[in-house]
């Protein structure tokens, strides 16, 4: 009996993941084996930097609460544990937002709970 091969499936796995490789420097772009590594490789990146960039955004936003705080007299710790007791809910993104961009509503936030 012949040996059987599913040429169909193969090529078309291949394609799938060459059609990732594209816009790859070199080799990476049209050679099997060293696209796959590639392409294996830069979705561990992605799937792992996804993850990173949550925190690197977190970071960004309490430098800047920190900040914002620092300019009305207290620090970011005193100011999220002032929230808290107060129970105003507003998440650091938001707080953010508004040392950026609306000082004056920030002011007032940073004044509710000294």
């Amino acid at each position: 009996m012949p040996r059987s091969v599913n040429a169909v499936a193969s090529r078309r796995r291949r394609k799938k993941m060459m059609k990732l490789s594209k816009g790859y420097f070199g080799a990476r772009s049209n050679v099997w084996t060293v696209a796959k590594n590639a392409i294996e490789k830069g979705l561990q990146y992605a799937y792992r930097d996804r993850r990173n960039k949550k925190r690197a955004f977190r970071r960004l936003w309490i430098a800047r609460i920190n900040a914002g705080a620092r300019q009305h007299g207290t620090t970011y710790s005193r100011l999220i544990h002032g929230l808290s007791e107060k129970d105003i809910k507003l998440n650091r993104k938001v707080l953010a937002d508004m040392a950026m961009n609306h000082p004056e509503a920030f002011k007032a936030i940073v004044d509710s709970v000294k």
